[in-house]
């Protein structure tokens, strides 16, 4: 908990290091704590299991989501087998997002349920680091398969300055057409919006009660300069934490920081744990 508020953070990147490219170190290092990953890492660049969950309880973290990409051509390759010792450990803490690549998996559905057997508990798709749109329909079979378990669909919708980024990708508009051919998907827009797309991805979540807004990458203190144009009071309650560790200064601080901005003690809970509790199907422990 921080200060007396259930926390979850949906969106954490525990990759073993030797799997990525130089990049994502640039950026873990350039933008985080540097002392938190020395502290959670072995010397061979794996994560350790209790480094890690100790590192997430002293933030106030009551459930973390890892995230699996294949994004071979951009960050490297983050697969869900490197996760599941990390999220073993403590499981009611630590879970795992599945991730596929159009360019990679075949047949898709196939891929989501052998990651979602292995214990995810929701899909991401990173269009600007695979190369494709979101409504490519090779990728409706992934949908149709989180649809039939109940599970969101988390799609990564902002910039991305890392080498070989698509960011024409990146448009939230390109989702309508799965929202219309997917009755009872839900989705979440990571970094929801990030460089060209806030007011997008803002109607989008306003406009849709199946479309939520998650926070990961974008520094609370500019939030409310992001969302000029929009209802505060109504779009924080289609808000959801996340940070993008370990591109963040520190998970603690930003929730506070957060909070801070959320217009009463209701809105502050569901933002900091009740919408993630809800869209993830996640059960915070007693």
């Amino acid at each position: 908990m921080i200060d007396g508020f259930p926390l979850i953070d949906v969106h954490l990147h525990v990759a073993r290091l030797p799997t990525l490219k130089s990049g994502w170190m640039d950026w873990a290092q350039g933008f985080g704590d540097a002392a938190a990953l020395a502290r959670v890492y072995d010397p061979a660049g794996t994560v350790v299991p209790a480094a890690f969950d100790a590192y997430l309880a002293a933030e106030g973290v009551d459930v973390a989501l890892l995230l699996a990409e294949y994004s071979p051509k951009v960050t490297g390759m983050q697969v869900i087998e490197d996760l599941l010792p990390v999220a073993r450990h403590n499981p009611d803490r630590i879970k795992i997002i599945a991730n596929v690549n159009p360019h990679l998996h075949y047949p898709l559905d196939e891929e989501v349920r052998r990651q979602l057997d292995l214990g995810a508990v929701a899909l991401k798709i990173h269009p600007v680091h695979a190369g494709f749109a979101a409504n490519d329909r090779a990728m409706y079979p992934a949908y149709e398969a989180c649809q039939a378990a109940g599970i969101p669909l988390v799609v990564h919708c902002g910039t991305s300055t890392f080498p070989g980024s698509s960011n024409k990708f990146a448009d939230p508009v390109n989702l309508d057409d799965v929202l219309r051919d997917f009755r009872n998907l839900t989705v979440v827009l990571a970094h929801g919006g990030r460089g060209w797309w806030y007011d997008a991805a803002a109607f989008m979540a306003l406009a849709n009660d199946r479309v939520w807004i998650e926070l990961s990458g974008l520094p609370p203190s500019r939030l409310r300069e992001y969302y000029a144009k929009h209802n505060w009071t109504r779009l924080t309650r289609r808000m959801i934490f996340a940070t993008d560790w370990p591109g963040v200064p520190g998970i603690a601080v930003n929730a506070r920081a957060i909070k801070e901005l959320c217009p009463d003690d209701q809105t502050a809970a569901l933002v900091l744990a009740g919408n993630a509790s809800r869209v993830y199907n996640l059960k915070l422990a007693p």
